[in-house]
């Protein structure tokens, strides 16, 4: 059943609004929300050569989003520029750019970018991971057709020796690094640190590749790597089933099927050798997940500034029984399960870290009916996993759109939020009627006067 509800509603709903509302650093009045605005920098504002790309158009446009009331801005700090030697770290340009936000009076959301720039979308860059981790095989993820994906460190590679180090310990003595550098603004000019867990820096598997998948096809299992063989075949023998059980699904398509024409996303998903890899291939994420937050929660726990992973707003697919696109990206989210809540409650217990999700500015009527999209459903279940996990809930839209009806459904989830980051900044946010339809908008976001109503599934 579907209801309208204003933001002093009673019952489940008016809970979670009222949490969503007494987050830190937002301001109430009256349960209505305050929720502050920040900004994307480009992907490139640090090129590919590791050098601000031009020191002074940035501080112009800082002092423009300041003038706008902008809150802050977020920016990607990446591995490959930032560590171009083993255990060499290179952070400059990001302390000027801190620097510069600190002198104009904008807050800093950081990006830990352990993933390539480049074959996703909006990806105006090519900066791959570093070059002495580049070289090395067998640590990629693969799909099927043996088509290795360089965008990230496969996660079951994660306890691989690389010249002395695993991945996982390369993140946590760069994370070290990034602490001890800027120690003096943590907490006070940064207030946020997104850790980056995966491809387009979301926890997540690279299911939908764009050199290979066009929407809204089903993407792929990227389980066939030699790591993730031996990992599934352990997870098989541990549980009593035989060899048949150690390979993954062959009957799930390719990166372009419809759910409707293969057998996996029909019924196969629900049998019982189906929902047993479902099950290995969702919790390895989620141990990965675990994994890297814990290495920067050690490294930034001491310091007051909050932690949080983002998580992809797969919604094609969304409104169907085998949720098909979210579980080969790892979210299983079928067969009675809740990923997201699964994702919440890990993220809560590991370093207490909130989710940013995507897809805000996205309404069902928007899509395709074909592909069963559901991008209000979905952003309506994570917000119900992020309150009943007691962890904030950031948002970012997935596209550039700069028309009212966008920024009015961002809006609409204001009480749901902690606070949101618009992508991005450039030169079209900057021009005219954009640009005072976004104030208008960052007006609306830090209004608390101004009564909200959210459609949501009960």
């Amino acid at each position: 059943m579907v209801f309208w509800l204003s933001s002093i509603a009673s019952g489940l709903l008016a809970a979670l609004l009222l949490l969503g509302c007494q987050t830190p650093d937002t301001g109430t009045v009256g349960g209505r929300c305050n929720r502050k605005v920040f900004v994307m920098l480009e992907l490139d504002t640090v090129n590919n050569v590791g050098q601000l790309k031009d020191p002074n158009a940035l501080k112009g446009h800082l002092q423009h989003l300041k003038s706008g009331n902008v809150d802050g801005i977020m920016v990607d700090v990446w591995w490959g520029l930032t560590e171009p030697f083993a255990e060499t770290y290179h952070f400059g340009p990001y302390m000027m750019i801190v620097n510069m936000c600190r002198e104009i009076g904008l807050k800093v959301q950081f990006v830990t970018s352990f993933h390539q720039c480049g074959g996703n979308v909006g990806d105006t860059c090519n900066i791959p991971l570093p070059a002495f981790v580049n070289i090395h095989r067998d640590i990629w993820y693969k799909d099927q057709h043996g088509n290795e994906d360089k965008e990230y460190i496969s996660l079951f590679a994660d306890n691989v020796n690389i010249l002395g180090r695993t991945p996982m310990q390369m993140y946590g003595d760069w994370f070290q690094a990034l602490a001890k550098t800027f120690h003096t603004e943590l907490g006070s000019t940064i207030v946020e640190i997104q850790v980056g867990m995966g491809p387009s820096g979301e926890l997540r598997y690279p299911s939908y590749q764009l050199s290979r998948w066009h929407f809204c096809g089903v993407g792929a299992f990227q389980a066939y790597d030699s790591n993730a063989l031996q990992s599934l075949r352990q997870a098989a023998h541990a549980a009593g089933h035989g060899e048949n059980w150690s390979k993954p699904p062959d009957t799930a398509g390719d990166y372009n099927s419809k759910p409707q024409d293969v057998d996996f996303f029909q019924t196969d998903y629900q049998t019982e050798k189906g929902r047993f890899f479902l099950e290995w291939y969702s919790q390895a994420l989620l141990r990965h997940g675990q994994d890297v937050l814990s290495g920067a929660k050690q490294a930034f726990g001491k310091y007051k500034v909050l932690l949080a992973g983002k998580v992809s707003g797969i919604h094609w697919w969304y409104n169907s029984s085998h949720h098909a696109a979210e579980l080969t990206a790892g979210y299983y989210n079928a067969n009675g399960n809740d990923a997201y809540l699964s994702i919440a409650k890990m993220f809560a217990s590991t370093a207490d870290a909130g989710i940013d999700f995507t897809c805000l500015e996205m309404a069902d009527a928007e899509q395709p009916s074909s592909c069963a999209c559901g991008p209000e459903e979905l952003v309506q279940q994570v917000a119900r996993a992020s309150h009943a996990s007691g962890v904030l809930l950031d948002g970012e839209n997935a596209l550039p759109r700069y028309d009212d009806a966008a920024f009015g459904k961002i809006v609409s989830y204001k009480g749901l939020l902690s606070s949101f980051t618009y992508l991005r900044l450039s030169g079209d946010l900057l021009k005219d009627e954009n640009w005072n339809r976004f104030r208008n908008f960052v007006n609306r976001m830090h209004n608390n006067t101004e009564s909200q109503e959210v459609k949501v599934s009960l």
